[in-house]
C-alpha cells in the first residue's frame, strides 16, 4: 500500500510512479476500507429509507454534518427485532466496504437496535398517535366480554409460567375448555406470530370440528420495553382490532403499558388478572343462586299463605250452603205444587167460558128467529099475496143462509177446536215447566257442589284442622296460649284440647272435666 502513496526518491518523481487500472486501484481502496472497518458501531439518525421488493433495505445515517449510505440484507432485515423508520435515532453495528460501480463506500448492517429508551419511547408514541388517528382504540369499537365463556383461547408461550397460572386460576374460579396456540412472547418472530395467533382463533368455523373460542386472551410474563416490543408492532394492534371475538390483553406487569393494550376489548394488569376476569367463581355463582331460589321458595311461600288466609276469610263471610238453596228449593217446591192446580183451574175457566158462550149463542138465536118471524109475519100480512111469495121465498132464501151461518153443530166445532188448542197449550205449558225445573235443580246442585269444594271442610280433608276457641278462629300460638280450652275440628269430627303453657284469661280455674270420647289433652 506504501508503494500506491510514497515514491522511489526523496521527491515527487511521477515518472517512476506504478500505474494502475480503475478496478485494481478499487480493489486496493476495498481491501483498505474492509481491513480497517471490519467491525464498527456507528450510531445515527435513519434518513433516507427504501424498501425495494427485493426485500433489501436501503438507508442513510446522518448526524448534523455528514451522511453514510448503509445496506440491510434481506436475510438480516428479517431478524430485526426493531426495523428502522425515518428519523428514527439508532446504534448499528456492521462493516464498511465500497461500491465499486460507483466510487462511493458504504456501510453493511448486521444489527439494529433504538438509541436508548428515549428513542423507543418516541417512535412507539408516534406509532401511538397513528393508530390512534385511526380509530383503532376508539373505546366504541370495543364490544362487552361473554359473561361464562365456553371456550377460552390463550395466546401465549407453552413453556412459560404464564400459561400454568392461567390454567391454574380458571381451574380455581370455573374450569373452562382452554385452546392454547403457542407463540414466540419475544424476539423478531413475537408480532407475526401474536398476529397470526389472533387471526387464525378468528377463522375457526363456529360448530366446526374445533371449538371457536368465545374469548381471547394474549399473555406475556414482565420484561423490559425491549422484550415486550412485539406486542407494540402494527401489525399485533391492527390484529386486536379486527379481532371479532373479545380480546383481554395481559402484557407485562401492572405498570407495563403496550400498544395491544389500547386495542385491545379489555386490558387486564397480569395474566392471573385476564383468568379472573375472564371467568367469575363458580361458588359465588351458587351461592347466588341458592339465595335467589331461597328467596322465590319464601316469596312463593308467603303468597300461598296469604292467599290462602285469604281464601279462609272469605269463606267464612260466605253464608250455608243450605241458606242459599233453601229459598230456592222452597219456592221451586211451591211453583211445582201450585202449577197442575193453576193449570186445572185455567183448563176449568176456560170450559166454563166456552159452555157460557154456546148457553148464550142459543137463546139469543131463538130470539133472533122469532123476530124474524114476526117480523116477517107481520109483512105477510101487508104485502100482496104474489109479492108476499116473493118475498117469503127471498126471506126464506136469506133465512136460511143465515141459519147456515148460525149453526149450532158449526159452533161446536169452533168451541172443539178452541178446546184442542187449550189441551196443546196445556201439554206445552207442561213440558216447559217439567224442563225448567229440571235446568234450576241442575244450577241448584252446580252450586251446591261448588259451595261445598270453596267450604273449609274440603281443605280439613285434605289433613287441616281448624282451632277455635269459643266462637272465634285460633290463628297464632300466642292466642291459643290466651285459652285455657280449645276445640280442634277435623275433617271428621272435632276434639277438644287444652294447650301446654296456657295463661287462661280467667282467674279460678275450673276443674278439669272428665274425658270423654271427644276430649284430649295436649303435653
Amino acid at each position: 500500500m506504501d508503494d500506491l502513496i510514497e515514491g522511489d526518491g526523496p521527491g515527487p518523481n511521477p515518472g517512476n510512479a506504478p500505474e494502475f487500472t480503475v478496478s485494481e486501484i478499487s480493489g486496493a481502496v476495498k481491501r483498505t476500507i474492509e481491513g480497517g472497518f471490519s467491525h464498527i458501531r456507528v450510531r445515527g439518525e435513519v434518513g433516507r429509507l427504501s424498501l425495494p421488493r427485493s426485500g433489501h433495505v436501503y438507508l442513510d445515517l446522518k448526524d448534523d454534518r455528514s451522511v453514510l449510505a448503509a445496506v440491510i440484507w434481506k436475510g438480516t432485515a428479517a431478524r430485526l427485532t426493531h426495523p428502522p423508520e425515518e428519523g428514527m435515532e439508532v446504534i448499528v453495528t456492521g462493516r464498511l466496504t465500497t461500491f465499486p460501480g460507483q466510487s462511493k463506500y458504504q456501510m453493511v448492517i448486521e444489527d439494529l437496535r433504538p438509541a436508548g429508551a428515549g428513542a423507543l419511547m418516541a417512535m412507539l408514541e408516534k406509532r401511538r398517535l397513528m393508530l390512534a388517528t385511526e380509530g383503532l382504540f376508539d373505546p366504541a369499537r370495543k364490544k362487552p366480554l361473554p359473561f361464562l365463556p365456553g371456550v377460552i383461547g390463550v395466546v401465549t408461550s407453552p413453556s412459560g409460567a404464564v400459561i400454568r397460572d392461567i390454567l391454574h386460576r380458571l381451574r380455581d374460579r370455573f374450569p373452562r375448555h382452554v385452546l392454547i396456540w403457542p407463540v414466540a412472547v419475544q424476539g423478531a418472530n413475537c408480532a407475526p406470530e401474536v398476529a397470526r395467533a389472533i387471526r387464525g382463533f378468528n377463522a375457526i368455523t363456529p360448530g366446526g370440528p374445533i371449538a371457536r373460542p368465545d374469548l381471547i386472551i394474549v399473555a406475556r410474563g414482565g420484561g423490559s420495553l425491549e422484550d415486550l416490543w412485539g406486542f407494540n408492532e402494527e401489525i399485533v394492534v391492527r390484529a386486536a382490532a379486527e379481532s371479532a371475538i373479545p380480546l383481554i390483553s395481559a402484557v407485562g406487569h401492572e405498570t407495563d403499558t403496550t400498544l395491544i393494550d389500547h386495542a385491545a376489548d379489555h386490558r387486564a394488569p397480569t395474566p392471573t388478572a385476564a383468568a379472573e376476569r375472564a371467568v367469575p367463581v363458580r361458588m359465588d355463582l351458587l351461592n347466588w343462586l341458592r339465595q335467589q331460589d331461597g328467596i322465590l321458595t319464601r316469596a312463593m311461600t308467603s303468597a300461598l299463605g296469604a292467599r290462602r288466609q285469604r281464601l279462609a276469610d272469605l269463606s267464612r263471610a260466605l253464608p250455608r250452603p243450605e241458606s242459599l238453596l233453601d229459598a230456592a228449593r222452597q219456592r221451586l217446591d211451591l211453583a211445582a205444587a201450585g202449577l197442575a192446580p193453576a193449570l186445572r183451574h185455567r183448563g176449568s175457566l176456560a170450559r166454563v167460558r166456552a159452555d157460557g158462550a154456546a148457553a148464550r149463542l142459543g137463546p139469543a138465536l131463538e130470539r133472533t128467529l122469532a123476530r124474524k118471524r114476526l117480523g116477517l109475519g107481520q109483512a105477510a100480512a101487508r104485502l100482496h099475496p104474489a109479492a108476499l111469495n116473493a118475498q117469503t121465498r127471498q126471506a126464506r132464501t136469506d133465512l136460511d143462509r143465515l141459519m147456515r151461518r148460525l149453526d149450532p153443530s158449526r159452533e161446536a166445532r169452533r168451541l172443539s177446536e178452541a178446546r184442542a188448542r187449550l189441551a196443546d197449550l196445556v201439554g206445552r205449558l207442561d213440558r216447559t215447566a217439567g224442563h225448567t225445573i229440571a235446568m234450576r235443580r241442575e244450577q241448584l246442585g252446580a252450586l251446591d257442589r261448588l259451595h261445598r269444594t270453596l267450604g273449609y271442610t274440603e281443605t280439613l280433608k285434605r289433613g287441616y284442622a281448624v282451632v277455635r276457641a269459643g266462637k272465634a278462629v285460633v290463628t297464632t300460638e300466642a292466642m291459643a296460649r290466651g285459652h285455657a280450652a280449645l276445640e280442634v275440628e277435623f275433617a271428621d269430627g272435632k276434639l277438644a284440647v287444652t294447650p301446654l303453657g296456657a295463661t287462661p284469661k280467667t282467674a279460678p280455674k275450673p276443674a278439669p272435666p272428665k274425658a270423654g270420647p271427644d276430649q284430649g289433652q295436649l303435653f
